[in-house]
């Protein structure tokens, strides 16, 4: 892409507030599948006091003798865990790998950093892009091995954005209409890039670039996020749909991809048309659809021990069905991802004419979580935390 130098604005300005990713201290609190985590907490909570101390695996942030403030908006029991464990809570959707959606026991007792800021403004209206190092949106709240995370927006609701103070304004005033902060997310999604500073975020002076960038990053963004937030699930173009072509009659150990008949093998079950775009398609150096499968066989792994060890005997139809979704959100990036990185921005504002303008630097401020608590909130033992 042209035209990126030091003085091309960056997202850590554009997009001020970011936290570090969860450190969940312990892989069985996360699972491929809900119901094991509810086995999982009952073998927890059915052992005997030494059995129960291997199975939790302490670190020095948790163990079973300490208690912790319930998360923010979940329910969850606050005393020691090794008195009073409480009800299994119920499990949520997290982001655990790129593009691998998962579930989580959402009690802070057995989570070693579980960045209680961002539980407080997770709602409907949030999106959380987060840096894997290339750009990722999701609905759900990153929980895995990630990078920084960015919400969308400072407080629940979709109140206050979390962008540069005056930048919005100043867009709006250039591109001649009314910038939402879910335009500016899509304009980082089409024109952000990783370099040497961090992730570059080149803005354009001219207002035809900007609506184009935005009709890019809007279907960049509908696809990542696959339906979730009321739109239609992307489809593939054409009409053209993975199905499974041969159900699966055992458990799959394994991948294979005949490219000449776009089929997915797993073991013995097959699915097809899977694009080739889908099948190559990585992150983190790592094919996602190879990553996906290890993760859901890791409780089958010989060297599971304890709870980790505790998943489904049968493959779960609703993986099927996770899949037949990956394949087409995968396949949709790798077709967009030509367009992508030929999209250019054109003429640009600088990070010196933002500065002139007052929109950079970001005030400390904004770096810092917003005060939202319009309520109280349980903290360790059942006190309530007054903040």
């Amino acid at each position: 892409m042209g035209g990126v130098s030091e003085d091309v604005p960056l997202l850590d300005d554009l997009m001020p507030w970011a936290v570090g990713s969860l450190r969940l201290g312990r892989d069985w609190v996360a699972a491929p599948d809900p119901a094991a985590l509810r086995a999982r907490w009952a073998a927890l909570t059915g052992a005997e006091a030494a059995e129960r101390e291997r199975l939790f695996r302490p670190s020095r942030s948790r163990t079973p003798a300490a208690g912790a403030a319930a998360l923010p908006g979940q329910r969850s029991a606050t005393a020691r865990f090794a008195d009073a464990p409480g009800p299994c809570p119920e499990p949520v959707r997290v982001l655990r790998d790129p593009f691998d959606q998962q579930w989580l026991l959402p009690d802070q007792r057995l989570i070693d950093m579980a960045r209680p800021e961002l539980w407080r403004v997770l709602d409907e209206h949030q999106l959380f892009t987060v840096e894997t190092p290339d750009l990722l949106v999701t609905a759900h709240l990153p929980a895995g091995r990630l990078g920084r995370i960015r919400p969308l927006h400072r407080r629940p609701g979709g109140a206050e954005p979390n962008l540069a103070p005056g930048l919005l304004p100043l867009l709006g005033e250039r591109y001649g209409g009314w910038a939402a902060p879910e335009d500016m997310l899509c304009w980082i999604l089409a024109a952000g890039r990783p370099g040497p500073r961090g992730y570059e975020v080149p803005l354009t002076a001219d207002p035809e670039r900007w609506r184009a960038g935005l009709e890019l990053g809007h279907r960049l963004l509908g696809v990542q996020l696959r339906g979730v937030r009321g739109g239609e699930p992307p489809r593939l173009p054409g009409g053209r749909r993975p199905y499974v072509r041969s159900a699966l009659v055992a458990w799959p150990h394994e991948l294979a991809y005949d490219p000449a008949s776009e089929t997915l093998s797993l073991g013995g079950g097959t699915v097809s048309p899977v694009p080739a775009g889908a099948w190559e398609y990585e992150a983190q150096g790592v094919r996602v659809l190879e990553a996906w499968l290890a993760a859901r066989g890791e409780h089958r792994d010989p060297a599971a021990d304890g709870l980790e060890a505790l998943g489904p005997a049968e493959w779960p139809q609703a993986w099927t069905s996770e899949l037949l979704a990956l394949v087409t959100t995968l396949a949709l990036l790798a077709d967009l991802a030509p367009e992508r990185a030929a999209f250019e921005p054109g003429p640009g504002l600088s990070a010196g004419e933002l500065r002139a303008a007052g929109v950079l630097p970001p005030p400390h401020w904004a770096r810092r979580p917003a005060s939202v608590l319009d309520h109280q909130e349980e903290g360790p033992g059942g006190q309530f935390a007054l903040l």
